[in-house]
């Protein structure tokens, strides 16, 4: 009985010190950072199928780093695939739910899609977050918004519609 009230003491200062390690920003693995690098490299010079391979890799090795899901997005937006970047920006989101890069990311590839309406909803969301209308991710995703959705360019063979043959009578 005489030890309770160290224990008690002693536990509450574990807790707390985990808490605030555990909400801390923390940096991805040696090896993953390593990936995120090269990933990054091939993204900003056009190579966007080995950014999205570096990026998947650097996931492999350390699953819960967070910004790695937000390089997977960006990758895969500049790839044309804006489904799969607002998968990667939700699974963000959903580890980090207050994540303004994420917020204003997941709003650039719905507005890209033609989904103008809620990439606003998301605008507010992230104004919100940011505290002002003025701050980069709101500013990205406001001209996103204003551009509007990326138009598919379509091959010949693709638009060339099946119809029967005419007979002669």
């Amino acid at each position: 009985m005489r030890y309770a009230p160290a224990a008690a003491a002693l536990s509450l200062a574990l807790a707390l010190s985990a808490s605030v390690s555990y909400g801390a920003a923390r940096s991805p693995t040696p090896a993953a950072a390593e990936m995120l690098a090269e990933g990054q490299a091939a993204l900003q010079s056009g190579d966007t199928n080995g950014a999205i391979d570096a990026f998947e890799s650097a996931l492999t090795l350390d699953p819960g780093y967070t910004p790695t899901l937000l390089r997977l997005a960006e990758a895969a937006r500049a790839n044309g695939l804006q489904g799969k970047a607002i998968r990667y920006y939700r699974e963000a989101l959903d580890r980090e739910p207050d994540n303004v890069d994420a917020l204003a990311g997941e709003g650039s590839a719905l507005a890209e899609k033609g989904a103008i309406a809620k990439a606003k909803e998301k605008l507010a969301k992230v104004q919100e977050e940011c505290g002002s209308a003025t701050c980069a991710p709101a500013q990205s995703l406001s001209v996103a918004i204003t551009r509007g959705p990326i138009l598919r360019v379509q091959t010949a063979e693709a638009s060339i519609p099946e119809t029967a043959t005419p007979q002669a009578n």
